[in-house]
């Protein structure tokens, strides 16, 4: 039997390894929020900064220190990057196709917002995405601004970060009282734990404090790391990551010893309620972050790497859509919402329930984009952003895009299974970054 006919899937073109890898990137970002956020969901305490009492043993003690060692402050800066970098896709895309590219950013924003709000009040009240679509109003001011002017900024938006909180340290005007602390954490276990009507509540309730944290350290540093992304994107660092290989291992050199130490400072002297510890983290952990990063794109631009790229990019593909569904499955197994087990399940327990749910996110996102154009909410932003009604079906999409002619079975030219064009607006973009 001939095998002239047999269709073999070729290596992904230049662009198409390079939204492979940010969208890879993007679903390993997924995990690290899911890894620190899932902790906010299997316990009231969590919010006000003290460990669960119901908890004491050295395991589940080494479980928070491994967390806030490793994950705590570092992925949402890397999904802040990869949002800044892909702004400048976006941007050069609308500019070949002649579209207006403010009035479709600022609905992109307007329904980022709205998709924001909800989430905050409904299941999880440290929602991002509200002020990323804030902060996405000064990346749109911002985007004819050089990449030295963007990385200056970035700095000293998070060297005055830095000095606020050991101002607040050194005057001692921010003192923290542990068993306020536990109390307040008691009562919000409690509500949670409630009906949904209270779970409600207490995100509601807790909404001006989270704001006055997202003004105080997390807008500024999301921002930096914004504009950090938009220089990037002005150089197209990630174009061809394998001319910046140097550079990359000159970032893991650097990247990972400051990164860690600040990181070390935090898990040992008690995590973000110190403001000596969070202070040094503010200022280390992007160094943690660029580290994780660089170390990841060495590894994707080799075989074993490709396969992996290739099995995380469908969850990064549609990012959204898995960030609201993280909180969704939480809310459901740990609040009021569902089965109300928050408080009682141990640290150890909840970091293997998260690596469940990111498991679970991987298989249904590769079944869904192998289907599907966009993520589900992501057909919803776009249909916002476009004002127009987005292809559901990738053989929609193929109909509307190909000749009609017979085409032969397997990958089109060029693709392998999880390679093509980027689902989410084939610009590098997705609704959070």
């Amino acid at each position: 039997m001939s095998t002239s006919t047999v269709s073999t899937p070729s290596p992904p073109t230049t662009p198409q390894r390079r939204i492979l890898d940010l969208d890879a990137l993007r679903s390993f970002a997924l995990f690290g929020i899911l890894i620190v956020n899932i902790g906010y969901f299997a316990s009231g305490y969590a919010f006000h900064e003290v460990q669960d009492p119901a908890f004491p043993s050295l395991i589940d003690k080494g479980a928070h220190w491994f967390v806030t060692m490793f994950f705590e402050t570092k992925f949402y800066l890397l999904f802040s990057f990869l949002f800044g970098y892909s702004f400048t896709l976006q941007l050069d895309s609308a500019e070949r196709k002649g579209a207006d590219f403010t009035w479709r950013f600022l609905r992109r924003l307007a329904g980022l917002f709205v998709i924001g709000a909800l989430h905050a009040v409904l299941l999880f009240q440290g929602d991002i995405l509200t002020t990323y679509a804030l902060l996405g109003l000064v990346l749109l001011a911002m985007r004819r601004v050089k990449a030295r002017t963007a990385l200056i900024t970035a700095a000293v938006l998070v060297g005055l970060v830095v000095i606020q909180f050991r101002w607040l340290a050194l005057s001692g005007m921010a003192p923290f009282d542990a068993d306020a602390a536990r109390a307040a954490g008691s009562q919000t276990t409690a509500a949670l734990a409630g009906s949904p009507l209270t779970v409600i509540a207490e995100h509601v309730q807790a909404l001006p404090h989270m704001a006055v944290a997202l003004v105080g350290m997390q807008g500024p540093v999301a921002l930096a790391a914004f504009l950090v992304g938009l220089a990037a994107g002005r150089h197209r660092a990630l174009a061809d990551v394998s001319v910046h290989d140097r550079a990359l291992r000159l970032i893991q050199w650097i990247g990972f010893p400051v990164g860690l130490t600040g990181s070390l400072m935090l898990a040992d002297m008690g995590g973000t309620s110190d403001l000596y510890a969070l202070s040094m983290v503010i200022l280390t952990g992007p160094f943690l972050s660029a580290a994780y990063a660089a170390t990841l794109l060495r590894f994707f631009q080799r075989e074993r790497g490709q396969r992996l790229a290739a099995a995380l990019a469908p969850a990064g593909r549609m990012a959204l859509s898995n960030y609201l569904g993280q909180s969704l499955v939480c809310g459901i197994i740990f609040t009021g919402l569902g089965f109300g087990l928050v408080g009682q399940v141990a640290p150890r327990y909840v970091l293997l329930i998260a690596v469940a749910i990111y498991l679970l996110q991987l298989w249904a996102s590769a079944r869904w984009m192998a289907a599907h154009t966009y993520g589900p909410v992501e057909w919803v932003l776009r249909a916002v952003t476009n004002l127009e009604r987005p292809t559901w079906h990738t053989a929609d999409a193929t109909t509307a895009t190909t000749a009609p002619l017979a085409r032969p079975d397997g990958p089109a030219e060029g693709t392998r299974p999880g390679a093509g064009a980027s689902a989410s607006g084939r610009d590098g973009s997705c609704g959070v970054g």
